[in-house]
């Protein structure tokens, strides 16, 4: 079957809640449409899931992830900060178990395998029915474990971490750690068997499978090479996963790619106006990349080919600008660059954008049209 981008690009939105916010929809349920909402910039989370919500603000994001407990705070595909659904956790962890780490320290740094075992094991004891921050849970190690532990071996930021923060990410995955509620502005840790009675991983034979359909289904038709880049492993391990499943095979633009089986319905031509903020889950797992971000804007969204590092204006399904917002505690100001010029209809469409992000934000908006200065998030 042959696909045009468009037909991909507009089935990825229906299915991402971009073409109009879900009809009915909480955070936890756009969080598991995502693929999880990339969380490394808090805020940046909050809007991503909200804007997929009818009427939602980061007040209920907020709210599901503290109050509710249908989100939880933990380390997701890549091994950066994400939210996902908490009556998915299992099937997360059990997944990303089994997914190989794509870099590893050096040979005095590294972690044996016992040593890691050892850690994750202490780790699940102490945080059972604690929230510690990381100097906290260095004391706690240290007393626990043993000096060799919290050696300041790793390095980070023109700094030495302790020996353990290299594995906090295998711990997550492995279900023994997740993020607790911040202590003033110091990060904390516990463990999501707190919050989820009878929590335990997935088996990786039955939790593999269920996240490849579940990354088909939001961002499909894809190669293992797309599945291996959105998890930041090797293409050698995403092949045989393709291999076992039943899959349909299609051609996008020419290009060999598969879906679920039977799953190849195209979606509406993408249409409309869209602001997406910083590490939106559209921009980071949409591929292939150069139809996302074509010419100009590959140049200009791009942070040395990595999505995300900038909000992005998005029309028509395509990447077609950037913007940045400056925020006090009732104002937003968003300055929008778009890398076309804009008719006036997609410039009221941006103006109900940016009314919609400011309410996300419980803030009142000003729109300005020009360059944006703000440098790439790391």
């Amino acid at each position: 079957m042959e696909l045009s981008w468009a037909d991909v690009c507009g089935r990825r939105m229906v299915r991402q809640g971009l073409a109009g916010s879900f009809p009915v929809a909480a955070p936890a349920e756009a969080a598991s449409a995502m693929c999880g909402a990339h969380a490394q910039v808090m805020s940046a989370a909050e809007v991503s899931l909200a804007l997929r919500c009818p009427s939602a603000t980061r007040t209920d994001v907020q709210d599901a992830l503290w109050s509710h407990r249908s989100l939880v705070k933990t380390f997701g595909p890549r091994g950066t900060v994400h939210l996902l659904p908490a009556d998915e956790l299992a099937l997360w962890c059990g997944a990303l178990m089994s997914v190989p780490p794509a870099g590893r320290h050096a040979p005095n740094v590294r972690l044996s395998a016992e040593q890691t075992d050892e850690l994750v094991a202490a780790m699940g004891k102490i945080l059972a029915d604690a929230e510690l921050t990381v100097d906290e849970l260095d004391e706690a190690l240290a007393d626990q474990v043993g000096a060799w532990a919290v050696e300041r071996v790793v390095p980070a930021f023109q700094e030495k971490w302790p020996r353990w923060r290299q594995m906090v990410e295998t711990a997550a995955h492995r279900g023994a750690l997740c993020f607790g509620a911040n202590k003033g502005r110091k990060t904390t840790y516990t463990s999501p068997t707190r919050w989820i009675p009878g929590f335990s991983p997935t088996p990786s034979d039955e939790a593999v499978p269920w996240l490849l359909d579940r990354y088909l289904h939001a961002y499909g038709p894809a190669t293992p090479q797309h599945f291996a880049r959105w998890l930041a492993t090797t293409t050698g391990w995403a092949k045989p996963r393709f291999e076992t499943a039943e899959l349909t095979e299609v051609t996008v633009e020419g290009e060999c790619a598969f879906a679920a089986l039977g799953d190849v319905d195209p979606g509406p031509a993408p249409r409309g106006v869209r602001l997406l903020p910083y590490f939106d889950a559209f921009t980071i797992a949409s591929q292939p990349r150069e139809r996302l971000f074509p010419g100009q804007a590959a140049q200009r969204a791009l942070a040395n080919g990595q999505a995300g590092n900038f909000p992005v204006l998005l029309i028509d399904g395509i990447v077609a600008g950037v913007w940045h917002q400056k925020k006090t505690s009732t104002r937003i100001t968003v300055t929008v660059e778009p890398l076309t010029t804009l008719t006036a209809p997609q410039l009221a469409q941006l103006d109900e954008q940016v009314e919609r992000v400011a309410a996300i934000q419980h803030a009142r908006p000003t729109l300005t049209i020009g360059p944006v200065s703000t440098r790439a998030h790391a």
